[in-house]
């Protein structure tokens, strides 16, 4: 089926224009998939906020150029899906990765992260990536432990007194019960 040119511009466009506002992006090969796994595998695309396209490699070459993904140009060949992180940087792999793990006639081709082409034997460690909340929750944990500790230290002198205080005071009681 032939599709045409103002088509193709259209594809063109909407690739460039996620492309350009992706964090990262996998390449795989879906040969011998069926109309039913490759359905699944947009269900769940579409369900982590992943942007999955079967795009013609000429066609992905021009919408991937200018943009971080320029370095996927070279190895778009043979029957590709696309699979786009918008929200999060390891959405993609770890859609991918966890299909591929079920489906083996799913290749992982090539992975991008950053402008850079990793290897596809990276794709676990793409999908490792925490999102941006959990990123955030360390950081804060990491900058609020020095703060709770040197308040805990600052108060440890305190509560030390009060401890040895109640525990003269409950010998005393004790001493006075026995004298009684």
């Amino acid at each position: 089926m032939a599709i045409s040119l103002a088509e193709k511009k259209a594809i063109v466009a909407d690739v460039a224009e996620v492309a350009g506002a992706a964090h990262s992006a996998v390449a795989a090969e879906y040969r011998g998939l069926t109309v039913a796994e490759m359905t699944d595998l947009r269900v769940k695309a579409k369900a982590a906020g992943v942007y999955l396209r079967v795009v013609r490699n000429t066609l992905a070459r021009r919408a991937v150029e200018g943009t971080d993904f320029e370095c996927m140009q070279e190895g778009l060949t043979g029957p590709l899906v696309l699979a786009f992180a918008t929200d999060e940087p390891g959405a993609s792999a770890r859609v991918i990765g966890d299909f591929a793990k079920d489906n083996d006639k799913l290749l992982v081709k090539l992975v991008a992260f950053g402008g850079k082409l990793l290897d596809p034997s990276e794709l676990d460690a793409l999908a490792k990536m925490p999102s941006r909340e959990e990123a955030l929750s360390q950081l804060v944990g990491v900058m609020q432990a020095p703060v709770s500790k040197f308040v805990r230290t600052m108060a440890e002198p305190t509560a030390k007194f009060a401890r040895t205080v109640a525990a003269i005071r409950d010998q005393k009681q004790g001493d006075q019960k026995q004298a009684a």
